[in-house]
């Protein structure tokens, strides 16, 4: 998927990118190749393939959810900027904020939204972690995303004590697991959540299955979650 086709397809779903916004996909795209030389950000840096798999895909987000554009979102542990900072850009008034537990990521994102221009977005190194226990952050939140390969478990003891009372947790996943689903829902009914619906998409071109996993928050996160670093991941909950 080029620039001019991502643009077309976009239109197809109702969304018309300015100049501006395709010149701020293009330099993202860039900066992204030009790091990744120095930084092990990704491992898709072909441009066709980072505006279908990075651009398009993040995207889906807001084109399956029908997201509030002046919302509070958090991505945790977005890597290279992936969903936020596309949804960014289509999106210019929401607020934006990073959490990331490796500082040379978050340098590069410093650059890039400097470069892009964006504004109200908010880089925080920290572990995801102690970042939940944080009051300034804690259910602070109307969406919480994570495109991670965590299991949904650990994502969910991660994600869901940001998420502010009627939010939703957004978990995006490049595969169907209908075992991973049933064993995390104990860990999201405790953690206060709701498992709502399953979005399963198709990207363009290639086909590829993507899943959108839609956990509402519908209870007062308990104060021991979440745990101290590294124990959701080495003790997930049952």
């Amino acid at each position: 998927m080029y620039p001019e086709e991502f643009r077309k397809q976009l239109l197809a779903e109702d969304i018309a990118l300015t100049d501006q916004q395709m010149a701020q996909f293009d330099m993202y795209f860039h900066l992204l190749v030009e790091w990744n030389e120095k930084m092990n950000l990704t491992a898709i840096t072909e441009e066709k393939e980072v505006y279908l798999k990075h651009f398009y895909d993040s995207l889906l987000v807001g084109l399956k959810m029908a997201l509030n554009p002046q919302a509070a979102i958090c991505d945790v542990g977005s890597g290279a900027g992936f969903p936020s900072i596309p949804l960014k850009i289509l999106y210019p008034e929401l607020s934006v904020t990073i959490v990331d537990s490796l500082k040379k990521r978050i340098t590069f994102l410093q650059e890039l939204t400097d470069q892009l221009g964006l504004t109200n977005v908010h880089l925080y190194h920290d572990r995801a972690e102690t970042f939940g226990q944080n009051p300034a952050f804690r259910e602070q939140f109307d969406y919480v995303t994570a495109r991670a390969v965590a299991r949904l478990n650990v994502l969910a003891e991660l994600c869901l004590p940001l998420v502010k009372k009627d939010g939703y947790f957004l978990a995006l996943k490049a595969a169907k697991s209908d075992e991973e689903l049933q064993e995390a829902k104990p860990a999201i009914a405790q953690l206060g959540g709701k498992f709502i619906e399953e979005k399963t998409m198709a990207l363009p071109l290639s086909g590829d299955e993507r899943h959108l996993l839609v956990i509402q928050k519908k209870k007062v996160t308990p104060k021991k979650y979440p745990r101290k670093p590294g124990l959701p991941n080495k003790q997930p909950i049952k």
